[in-house]
């Protein structure tokens, strides 16, 4: 699998970075490499500085791709730097700052995580290898030979200052590179999460605007079912008596002018609540309990005799269960006065509780021919159900019909 397919790619900016750094490290180890020539770093005839100009260019080029090519980057410096020490190029420091610079970073950018973990204990495996190799082959080669003083001899004293130092180094990068693709991956987790919490909010804003035209909707067919319900009977009141009674039939007439005009205000307001997508739904509608006197009094001019009675003192309720409790009753007098014949009455009571509002629509007459729910029992349970009550709609037994609902204060949904 090519390295490239191991992780994200590198940007320009990450890229240039590692130029900069590959050229910095470059200047350092020829800068070095010309001191370490001066102070006669082993102590013995050592390679012309031109070597020392290739080792260094060769051990800090690779840098310039280490995120590109992490592991060819550590596989090069790794034997670049065998290769100088055995040459006994001198140069110490930077080319270890290079391997130690490798083997971080295919321990934070390569994704294949077996990968990245094999081919650093096989070099640090390798390096100690070397490097007790060439401790035993140092002490072989000295005057006094290997020391015999026992196991904290200068000797093992030395062996393990080497061991421990490169403990350190070997493991420092180590643990460097591995926490470093840690914090990279619970980044990334987190950036995931952060962008899917912000789709997730579109989404809710998108259904919220969804469901408050929905409710909107529901009004509007409300408001028509109400208005155009009361035209009906006002238009039919102004026929009957239009030959014998001009007066009453331009009564009658008047009404259905004035239902007409409300409705088209209230369709207006709730056509321009759609229109403006931030207005909320139950503050763009004007309706509230404390205008059923108002729906009482429009039901009684419009051939249903209603009655409206409140028992107890007022509470606290949010504006969309205001609103509901509202729709339904108007709902529930369209139905009577629709479905309840000549001489049907209504009447209409609200109570409050201090855990509860509850609202109760009966009327006296035929109950409706059909036994199947319209859809203004539906709309009506809906509502109910979206401020947390339950609504009973049943025929009476001796006649007419009984819309209640009833919902608990403490599971209403707020404003």
């Amino acid at each position: 699998m090519p390295e490239s397919m191991l992780r994200r790619a590198a940007t320009a900016a990450e890229r240039r970075q590692d130029a900069w750094l590959a050229a910095g490290l470059f200047v350092a180890a020829m800068i070095s490499t010309a001191l370490g020539s001066v102070s006669g770093i082993y102590n013995d005839a050592q390679p012309d500085l031109v070597w020392g100009l290739l080792y260094s260019f060769a051990m800090t080029a690779p840098l310039a791709f280490r995120r590109l090519y992490p592991m060819t980057a550590l596989i090069v410096v790794s034997v670049v730097f065998f290769v100088g020490v055995s040459a006994r190029i001198p140069e110490l420091y930077v080319g270890n700052v290079a391997l130690f610079v490798g083997m971080y970073t295919v321990g934070s950018w390569v994704a294949d995580r077996r990968r990245a973990a094999l081919v650093r204990i096989l070099l640090i495996v390798a390096m100690f290898v070397w490097l007790m190799i060439t401790i035993f082959q140092s002490a072989a080669s000295s005057e006094g030979g290997l020391s015999k003083e026992g196991p904290f001899s200068p000797f093992a004293a030395f062996a393990m200052i080497q061991f421990l130092v490169n403990v350190a180094f070997f493991g420092g990068a180590y643990l460097f590179g591995e926490r470093a693709y840690t914090g990279a991956t619970e980044r990334a987790a987190l950036e995931e999460r952060t962008a899917e919490l912000e789709r997730e909010r579109e989404r809710t804003a998108a259904q919220a605007v969804a469901l408050d035209r929905v409710r909107i909707a529901r009004e509007l067919h409300d408001v028509v079912a109400h208005h155009v319900s009361a035209m009906g009977v006002q238009a039919g009141a102004a026929r009957t008596v239009l030959d014998r009674d001009p007066d009453a039939a331009r009564t009658a007439l008047t009404g259905v002018e004035s239902s007409a005009r409300q409705a088209l205000t209230e369709l207006r307001q709730l056509l321009e609540t759609l229109r403006t997508p931030e207005t909320e739904a139950p503050g763009g509608s004007t309706v509230r309990l404390d205008a059923l006197p108002d729906l009482v009094a429009h039901a009684n001019e419009n051939g249903l005799p209603t009655t409206l009675s409140v028992v107890g003192a007022p509470v606290p309720t949010p504006e969309l269960v205001q609103v509901n409790l509202y729709r339904i009753a108007q709902e529930a007098l369209t139905n009577a006065r629709r479905h309840g014949g000549p001489g049907a009455t209504a009447d209409v009571r609200l109570r409050y509780a201090n855990d509860a509002v509850e609202l109760e629509v009966s009327n006296e007459g035929r109950a409706p021919i059909s036994g199947r729910a319209g859809l203004g029992l539906v709309g009506m349970r809906e509502r109910a159900t979206s401020s947390g009550g339950a609504l009973e709609a049943r025929a009476r037994p001796r006649g007419g019909f009984l819309v209640r609902v009833r919902v608990p204060l403490s599971q209403a949904v707020p404003a």
